[in-house]
């Protein structure tokens, strides 16, 4: 897959492909976005043209001052990896900013999908764009003058709800991780390196290795969850925490993510670490004594290991 960092006003110096184009910010990847690039991508093979999908960096919320929108369900990266699993040929990634939140819808149709030689588009139903997000599918469609084609896709419900990026964060603020992962399509995974700790895992008999993430990830709500790791290729069961350690520690505040490993003894240290999250075992705890903590974990892996053999 074929990725163009753009900016606006495109440059015309470029020659771009004709192409059938996604459009959206499509956090998380999810059913719905996947049915939306899904349809590009098919129309793309009837039509003989390249697929394509444009999407915007950082998220348009965030640069307009919304709260809680500097953290992703998928950073760039991993979007655009999950693209390109999918068959996308051109990813277009527009660096969004104040500038472009202000340009008209119609601006955006003249200078930015025509110079782009798209000749389909294909939106969500609720997609808008534009200043203040005036523009919709309807100006989408006013607007083509028989330039491109317009395909706008209905919602995708699962459960009786409609799928959404909002919906599913929501899910993992709540620690609700396998409801997550059935609109996600997939588990919910964080990627990281690992570094140093205090060691302490290892004192209690539970080596656990401390996570940094790569990305601005959304973390999931403090817990202990059952989880799945891809570490060099093999994957492993294993037992995350998420929290801030209260049985040690009573001042701390930012999280800490450590992973317990089943079956793996080995130095992990600046080793990068795939966690996928596929179930909520309990909430995060004080105990009264070590020995306490170290019953209750005995206790999580049974229930991890239990669980993780039905996935």
């Amino acid at each position: 897959m074929k990725v163009y960092h753009l900016q606006y006003p495109i440059s015309e110096e470029e020659e771009y492909a004709p192409s059938v184009m996604a459009i959206g910010y499509f956090d998380g990847v999810h059913l719905g976005h996947q049915r939306v690039i899904q349809k590009a991508i098919d129309e793309a093979k009837k039509k003989s043209l390249k697929s394509a999908v444009m999407t915007f960096d950082p998220h348009p919320r965030e640069v307009l001052g919304k709260t809680g929108y500097n953290q992703y369900l998928t950073p760039l990266s991993v979007k655009l990896n999950l693209m390109k699993k999918m068959g996308v040929d051109m990813a277009y990634v527009v660096h969004f900013d104040i500038p472009f939140s202000s340009i008209y819808p119609e601006d955006f149709i003249e200078e930015v999908i025509i110079p782009l030689q798209v000749r389909h588009v294909v939106v969500g139903f609720d997609y808008t764009f534009g200043y203040r997000g005036t523009g919709t599918s309807h100006t989408l469609a006013s607007f083509s003058r028989d330039r491109y084609d317009l395909d706008v896709v209905q919602p995708v419900n699962r459960y009786g709800e409609k799928v959404s990026s909002t919906m599913i964060r929501e899910y993992l603020h709540q620690g609700e991780v396998e409801q997550a992962s059935y609109f996600l399509g997939r588990p919910y995974t964080i990627k990281g390196k690992v570094i140093h700790g205090e060691g302490r895992g290892r004192t209690i008999g539970f080596p656990t290795a401390n996570l940094l993430l790569e990305d601005p990830y959304i973390i999931p709500r403090n817990g202990v969850y059952g989880v799945k790791v891809t570490y060099e290729g093999q994957i492993y069961d294993g037992l995350m925490n998420i929290g801030i350690k209260p049985t040690f520690e009573t001042r701390r505040k930012e999280k800490s993510l450590e992973v317990y490993i089943f079956d793996l003894d080995e130095n992990l240290y600046e080793k990068e670490l795939e966690v996928a999250f596929l179930y909520f075992i309990r909430e995060e705890q004080k105990f009264a004594s070590v020995e306490d903590l170290i019953k209750q974990i005995n206790t999580d892996v049974e229930t991890a290991r239990e669980r993780l053999k039905q996935s």
